[in-house]
């Protein structure tokens, strides 16, 4: 089943946003940076009044991606009818250019976990995750686009490697991607496998937005025994130097896409976010310039 995105008149532009997070919300609405769109976790703004102000205070200069974190789409059991009633309410009053989730699940009878968990790679997980991205989908009324998350441990039981899994799911739902690049990288090292295999996998056309954010590096004992670094998905540093050259990758692979630098926890001045899109729009330029 395919969804178009939807028909709106300031759609997000093949250029580098930013997450913006609360502490940098006054800023943003008093200083007004040049800066091309933002996304928003849309939990955030769930309920009318004065988060709803806040966020229409912010679409009025800026053009707007809702980015969810907590419907946890991979569940065994059925979504929650209420977060996804709200999340529609949401998307109706908000029009944003793109919508996003992740491919996960953090959620099991009633009891949320404060984590976006990776799944089983299975035929009967990808089902699971169809099924739920239909009835998403559905209930919007548009296409939308599902990240890979980062991950710590894979579960043996998997019968096909993530991109497969991530491709499978794009054919059968027609949902796009939403391809993080940094956690390509992380899951690479911390799984021990290919990060341009698996970019190899992914179908270009599937790609609606591509998201950059830092790490943090731990060496000694794995969670699965072995002896390696590992890398946390923290979105409190500047990209790393091997993401940058990851992402010059996928653009030179798949073609210019819009872009998001995240940072969520240990937040900088606004101005180091700036400077980290600046980085990628040169990315995004070089890319441009090559396709002429």
């Amino acid at each position: 089943m395919g969804f178009p995105q939807a028909m709106l008149a300031q759609p997000i532009p093949t250029a580098v946003g930013i997450g913006l997070r609360p502490p940098h919300v006054a800023h943003v609405l008093e200083q007004r940076p040049a800066v091309p769109f933002f996304e928003l976790h849309s939990e955030n703004f769930f309920y009318p009044g004065a988060s709803w102000e806040l966020l229409d205070a912010v679409r009025r200069d800026y053009r707007v991606s809702l980015h969810g974190v907590g419907l946890s789409l991979g569940s065994a059991g059925p979504l929650d009818a209420g977060h996804l009633a709200a999340l529609r309410a949401l998307v109706r009053h908000a029009e944003p250019a793109l919508v996003s989730e992740h491919v996960c699940w953090g959620a099991i009878d009633g009891r949320h976990y404060n984590d976006l968990l990776p799944l089983p790679y299975t035929e009967e997980a990808l089902d699971a995750m169809t099924a739920h991205v239909d009835q998403l989908q559905e209930a919007l009324g548009r296409r939308v686009l599902l990240e890979n998350v980062s991950s710590y441990l894979q579960f043996a039981h998997s019968t096909m490697p993530e991109w497969e899994f991530l491709a499978a799911l794009a054919a059968r739902s027609g949902c796009g991607l939403l391809l993080d690049v940094n956690n390509v990288y992380v899951n690479s090292v911390n799984h021990g496998f290919d990060a341009h295999a698996y970019l190899a996998g992914i179908p270009a056309a599937t790609v609606g937005e591509l998201h950059l954010a830092g790490f943090t590096r731990k060496e000694g004992l794995r969670h699965d025994g072995t002896d390696g670094p590992l890398l946390i998905d923290s979105h409190n540093r500047r990209i790393d130097s091997a993401v940058w050259a990851l992402y010059a990758h996928v653009l030179a692979r798949i073609g210019a896409r819009p872009t998001l630098v995240e940072w969520d926890q240990d937040l900088p001045d606004f101005a180091v976010l700036q400077d980290e899109a600046r980085l990628a729009t040169e990315h995004l330029d070089a890319c441009a310039a090559l396709a002429v």
